[in-house]
């Protein structure tokens, strides 16, 4: 589950707060960034409290770690790429560093197919036919 479908699952206005908290988890980043006072509007509240205790709970707290994993993964590109170039180079440490971020890379590829096979298996069971 990535963070756009997470937000699915919750409440409208706190998707909305969550991406008001976080602009970058927007999908159209060509709107300008929200005041507090517009986030307010939209959501028809007058102050920002009930969001601030949702901020305490665990749904709060999972939306945001899916966020980070998701920047992670980009993140993660990003070094690999620069450690990439300075390996072939010929640079020791760069090719060190290479070969376990490729090992660490395959162990979160694994991972990530097992949980692409479980989440094909719930959609084959779920054809969608009434009877």
């Amino acid at each position: 589950m990535n963070i756009h479908d997470a937000l699915k699952a919750v409440a409208w206005d706190r998707a909305e707060y969550f991406k008001y908290k976080f602009p970058a988890v927007r999908f159209d980043q060509t709107k300008g960034i929200k005041t507090q006072e517009d986030f307010l509007r939209v959501v028809n509240k007058k102050t920002m409290n009930p969001y601030l205790r949702w901020e305490k709970t665990q749904e709060y707290k999972a939306l945001v770690a899916l966020m980070l994993q998701s920047r992670t993964a980009d993140d993660l590109q990003e070094v690999y790429n620069v450690v990439a170039e300075n390996a072939k180079t010929g640079d020791d440490k760069s090719v060190k560093l290479f070969l376990a971020l490729t090992r660490e890379i395959d162990a979160h590829a694994k991972i990530a197919m097992k949980s692409m096979e479980r989440f094909e298996e719930d959609e084959e069971e779920d054809d969608d036919l009434i009877i």
